[in-house]
This record gives C-alpha cells, structure tokens and sequence, in this order.
C-alpha cells in the first residue's frame, strides 16, 4: 500500500497543449486532473510554472546486459556491428554476475534521473550458464519499487545454429523471462532464419507470451523476414503481442516491394521499434557514398497505422561508445533522420520514445488520466517540440506518487554591455515588438 502524502502539481502544461492543469497524485494513483483542484490535507503542493507535465520515458528496446562494459576486453575498433558481436563473444567467457548486476543497477540509475521508469531488454541466452538471465532478473527485483524491467530471451547468436540454444531459451522462460525474442537474419541460411521466426512464435503462442525480434537488421534489401514474422503474428492469433526491432533493411528495399510489405505488417498489427542511433552508426558501412543511413521507414509506418517506437538499443557498450540514458536524444535522432519536421511529426518523435514505447510493453495503468499509475515527469520545456529540442532536464521524476529524482532547473546567468543582467533557460520567451507571441 502506498502511504506517501498526496501530492499535488499545479499550473502545469500537457503534451496535448492544454495549460494550466493540476494534478493530483493520491495512494499511488493519479486521483484526478484538471484547472484549479483542491489540495487535501497534508498534500505536497509543487507549482510547475508552466512547464510540461507528461507520462514517463520508455525505452521498448535496449541491451542491459552489456551496457556500460565499453572497453571491455576491447575497444570495437572498427565500430561495425560483426566486430561488435565477436566483441561480445570475447566478453561473455569474462562475465561475473556481479559485475553485471553492478552496471545494470547503475545504468538503472541514469535511467530514473532521466525520467525513463520502463525499459524492455534484451538478454543474451546463448551463454550455457545463463549467467546474464540470472543476473538481470535480480535486477528487475531490485528495481521493480521504481522501474519497470520487462525481459526478452535473446538468442544472439542465432537460435538454430548452435545446439542448446533453444533449451537456454526455454531454460530462461522458465527462470521468469518475459518476451521470446529472435534474430532470423542472423541464422546460417534465410530458410533456417524462416524456421527460426516459426519456431519462436509458436512457442510463444503456447506460453501466453509476447514476441519480439531482432528482424532485418541488416541493409539487405531482400532480408525479408519481417514478412515471415507478420505471417506467424496472424496465423497463431497474437495480433498486437509481436514486435519487430530494427527493420533496417527496410530503409533498402524498393519502393514496389514496400507497398505490399507495409500492409501486411498492418493487417498481423505487428509492433515495430526503430533504434535511430545504434541505425544509423551501423548500417550503411558496405556504402561509400551515396551512404544508407539504415533507419527503417518510420513515417510511412505510421501512416499505415502502425505503432512505432523508438529504442536506445546501447549506451557504451561493444557497439556503442556513447549515450546516457537520455530518450529525447533518440527522439531528437529519430526526428532528423525520418525528416519529421512538421509540427505533427515533431509530435510523433515525443510519442515514440513515451505512449507508443507504453503499448508496445503492454504496460498497465500508464498516463496521466485518473486512474492511472501516478508515475510521471516534469520537463523544463513547455511543448513536446522543446522537449526533444532542449534534451530538458527532468525537473522531478515521480514514481508512485513519490518524486525518486529532482534536477535543478537549465539556466545560465549573463553578463553582457548593453543587455541588463539576466538569465537565459533556451526556452523561446515571448518578445515585446511581437505583441507578445513568442517568435
């Protein structure tokens, strides 16, 4: 039972624009929402000046079984992603339970600072002792007070190419496991990659479980096996349960192809996560110029009625030196490279690293609706727009009715001739010679 005070946020602005909002958090629930609320006894009263109110961040597709071990044994020198897995091969033999509990727990850190409080993981299965599975799932215990951790048993190296590797992946559901992962263009051949997505999805259907693969992460116009996976979504009835990660050779495949494609991934309302930062570092490195950039098709998706989010996928790891939890610079990725400029697409790249991340875990009692968890985040930005554009800092994190993280506000104090001594916080302020609106 949660015996925190209630806790009441006023004055505050909601991604759909509407201003001047309170909030009340009561018993670990949003207790009701609207202009001007009473406050009841013994409330926390927070003023929130105007600044964005929203549900928390969430990450639909991340590795935290190798996050943080940058360097270790090696630096990837190349920065592709075939050295990366070989890097990994080299690493796992090395694990210690303790040490991957350690980085995860820290990265778990990071993530509540930057108002991130769900995040889905992948966890390599192939390594016999499970080492990573057991580990994780002590952390999911650990953290499960502030952050969701949802699990997928993730067979890196394939599933099909090395006997045990289906066991280990069966072993790790029994162990409590969430989602059945995959990575088909990753087995020996595309008819061995068919099998594999077969093979996962029934065993998926026959334990009430959601799916999610690795697919097509690759910039092979004719890896094609998210036609395969949005087959088997339909086939065993779990429309809505399946994920497709990465769809990166989709950002290759001719236009024709694409057209017959899409609406089948609509029809089986299969899920996809894009991951524009790791996408665009890995893909296209056969290219000279010009360069694929790799990012799957993320507008078009969307037109088609597709949920798609946005994933982090690494933070300094044996693919990815850089990152800091920060899901805004994924939605500021994701924005620049599918061209989402407009005003709605802006939008869109809010929604994709929030609500549309949400549905693709299936995650309860998210938003900002009564009824709702009370686990939400004020930003130093007033639209979704200035979010992603200032990276703006989580001014409080709020888990349960209870804030778990504060961050002073983004300011800077100016001495200047001319100018009388002032503050900037980057927002975009309202000019005097404009009539008041803001330019």
């Amino acid at each position: 039972m949660n015996d925190a005070p209630p806790l009441l946020i006023r004055h505050a602005t909601l991604p759909d624009g509407r201003g001047g909002i309170d909030l009340l958090a009561q018993a670990g629930r949003v207790a009701a929402l609207g202009p001007a609320l009473p406050a009841p006894p013994g409330a926390v009263v927070v003023d929130a000046q105007g600044w964005l109110l929203s549900p928390p961040f969430v990450d639909a597709h991340f590795h935290l079984d190798s996050a943080l071990s940058y360097g270790l044994p090696r630096v990837n020198a190349s920065g592709t992603l075939l050295e990366g897995i070989a890097l990994w091969g080299e690493l796992k033999p090395l694990l210690t339970e303790e040490a991957l509990v350690d980085r995860a727990l820290q990265y778990c850190d990071w993530a509540v600072a930057r108002g991130l409080l769900a995040v889905r993981s992948h966890v390599d299965v192939c390594d016999d002792r499970l080492l990573a599975v057991r580990a994780l799932l002590e952390v999911k215990r650990r953290v499960a007070p502030y952050l969701d951790l949802q699990l997928v048993a993730f067979p890196q190296d394939g599933v099909l190419r090395r006997p045990g590797t289906l066991a280990n992946l069966q072993r790790a559901l029994d162990l409590g496991v969430d989602v059945v992962g995959g990575i088909p263009h990753f087995e020996r051949t595309a008819e061995e990659g068919a099998a594999s997505v077969k093979l996962l999805c029934e065993l998926a259907a026959a334990r009430g479980l959601r799916v999610d693969m690795h697919c097509d992460e690759s910039d092979d116009p004719l890896s094609r096996h998210v036609e395969t996976l949005a087959l088997h979504a339909q086939r065993l009835g779990l429309q809505g349960r399946v994920t497709g990660s990465h769809l990166t050779s989709m950002h290759s495949m001719d236009n024709y192809y694409v057209s017959k494609l899409i609406p089948l991934i609509a029809e089986a309302q299969l899920q996809v996560v894009a991951n524009p930062l790791i996408n665009i570092t890995l893909q296209g490195r056969h290219d000279s110029y010009p360069k694929r950039r790799g990012m799957t098709r993320v507008p078009e998706l969307l037109a088609a009625g597709i949920n798609v989010g946005f994933g982090h996928d690494c933070v300094m790891d044996p693919w990815y030196a850089l990152g800091s939890a920060d899901m805004l610079e994924v939605a500021a990725m994701g924005l620049h490279v599918a061209q989402m400029t407009s005003v709605a697409g802006q939008r869109q790249c809010f929604d994709a690293v929030t609500v549309n991340n949400a549905r693709i875990l299936g995650l309860e009692g998210y938003g900002l609706e009564p009824g709702c968890r009370a686990d939400f985040m004020l930003l130093q930005a007033r639209t979704p727009a200035e979010a992603i554009r200032l990276r703006a800092q989580r001014l409080l994190v709020v888990r349960g009715g209870t804030v778990v993280s504060r961050m002073a506000p983004a300011t800077a104090e100016l001495t200047l001739p001319g100018r009388l001594p002032q503050g900037v916080d980057f927002t975009r302020q309202p000019s005097p010679a404009s009539g008041g609106v803001a330019r």
